[in-house]
């Protein structure tokens, strides 16, 4: 298992994006050297956890609990099937992290991966698809098509500090004794909301966001 490339995104104007002044950080390429990883802060305060790395919309993406979004190559190769041989690049999907031989959309909440030397993240949540990543991948009806297929991809949190590089080890250094994935979250959250119970398995590991929902609805249904 390994970290294929380490990918950043500058600010860029978009007609796909309500954020501030039509700017997104979408647009991910491959690093060329080391970047350092950090805990980037509260959401609505801190961006990325990756520095040089770019996010825009600070309402809804970025913070602590989604520090660093991954994706593993192997899933953008079965989209590239998918959509008619279409190329689609190391962080096409805006991914921070493409991966190889990691199942990242099958990685449970609050496991932990060690990257490189120093670096430890922790799984919190999959990625709910936004009319930016539609726009970005210009595809007709993306937004409904990725959430069908529920192959996610993860965001983590980051639990020690560290840097990292394109060729880089990644090494599972726990798994916790649940079966929330990160993929079974996305579903729960999305078009599945009867499995928000099975969400409170997975504690505070989980994105807050979602825990409040799991709680609130788990209450509701008594």
């Amino acid at each position: 298992m390994k970290l294929l490339t380490v990918n950043t995104g500058r600010a860029r104007p978009s007609a796909h994006t309500d954020g501030p002044d039509g700017l997104t950080g979408i647009d991910k390429r491959p690093a060329k050297g080391p970047v350092e990883v950090r805990d980037p802060g509260p959401k609505g305060a801190g961006g990325s956890g990756l520095a040089g790395d770019t996010v825009c919309d600070l309402r809804h993406h970025g913070g602590s609990d989604q520090a660093v979004y991954a994706y593993a190559r192997e899933d953008l190769d079965a989209w590239e099937r998918e959509l008619g041989g279409r190329t689609l690049a190391n962080g096409a999907f805006g991914e921070n992290f493409t991966t190889l031989g990691v199942d990242v959309s099958g990685a449970l909440i609050g496991e932990r991966w060690r990257v490189g030397a120093d670096l430890v993240l922790e799984v919190t949540s999959g990625r709910i698809p936004c009319r930016t990543f539609a726009g970005h991948l210009g595809e007709q009806g993306w937004v409904r098509r990725f959430t069908r297929h529920g192959v996610t991809g993860a965001y983590l949190r980051v639990v020690e500090p560290g840097t990292v590089r394109a060729g880089d080890p990644v090494e599972i250094v726990h798994r916790p004794d649940h079966e929330v994935t990160a993929a079974l979250q996305f579903r729960a959250v999305t078009t599945e909301r009867a499995l928000l119970p099975a969400l409170l398995a997975a504690g505070d590991a989980l994105h807050p966001e979602a825990l409040r929902k799991a709680r609130e609805y788990t209450a509701r249904q008594g």
